[in-house]
């Protein structure tokens, strides 16, 4: 059978910028292992599959290790999928998922992600994770994933992975952000996960549910600005608003095409 698939860069405006995201239309549910074998001969970092019905799309998230509880960029690039491959109609697009029902509203070509909030609290950092940093942070706290803070935006850039010491330790779905205050951003981040095939992800936009609540009330912001300074890097448009954040950015058409199995 013959399967429609997008590869989309997500939260950048060209192409090679943002963090590319798989996009596969179904019409019923394959098996997991199929899905996951799909994500794998993908190798990104997140394949979404969705199925619609009616106003309604259900989407799910894979990595090539494992389905994921929930993913931005990879939400952002099936929105864009839906709206300017097939042409949906509708200013709104509703998602079903694991982590509840989610929203993406469009204003010109930027999307907006209605995601839930998760506020991160203050922890200990795991000997594995502090054993493989080469800069240690001064301020540790976690949510679904670990949230090291520090003091600028050129330790972010500086940051590297002892990546034999940090696979010692599985996070399941989470992983490691580290962030600081930008120097023309609000705030600044990059994103690790242990055991995963892709160490860094380049843009991290579940890891903005728990960056904009922390950077909303340390600066006494309700929207901000922010960079992900991964090598590919991306834009994101930030709001809290509570229970819920607003994640915005653009998104563009890689490559499309068919395939089958």
């Amino acid at each position: 059978m013959q399967y429609q698939i997008f590869q989309v860069d997500a939260f950048a405006n060209e192409v090679f910028k943002g963090n590319p995201a798989c996009v596969v239309s179904l019409k019923k549910w394959l098996p997991d292992d199929i899905l996951l074998q799909i994500a794998k001969e993908n190798a990104v970092a997140e394949t979404a599959f969705f199925i619609q019905e009616g106003d309604v799309f259900h989407l799910r998230w894979f990595t090539p290790d494992l389905e994921m509880d929930l993913c931005g960029h990879a939400t952002l690039a099936t929105a864009h999928a839906i709206k300017s491959e097939l042409n949906y109609s509708s200013d709104k697009i509703y998602f079903k998922t694991l982590s509840g029902n989610l929203f993406v509203s469009f204003d010109d070509d930027f999307y907006y992600l209605n995601f839930p909030s998760r506020k991160a609290d203050k922890t200990i950092l795991p000997q594995e994770i502090k054993s493989a940093l080469n800069i240690q942070p001064k301020e540790v706290y976690k949510s679904r994933d670990y949230m090291l803070v520090y003091d600028n935006e050129e330790e972010i850039h500086n940051i590297q992975i002892d990546r034999p010491i940090f696979d010692k330790i599985n996070l399941g779905t989470g992983g490691v952000i580290v962030t600081a205050k930008g120097n023309i951003s609000d705030f600044v981040s990059r994103f690790f996960t242990p055991q995963a095939t892709i160490l860094e992800d380049p843009v991290t936009g579940s890891a903005h549910c728990t960056l904009i609540p922390f950077w909303s009330e340390l600066l006494s912001k309700k929207q901000l600005t922010a960079l992900q300074i991964s090598e590919r890097g991306g834009v994101l448009s930030c709001e809290n608003n509570g229970d819920r954040v607003l994640i915005g950015g653009q998104a563009v058409v890689f490559s499309k095409g068919w395939f089958t199995i």
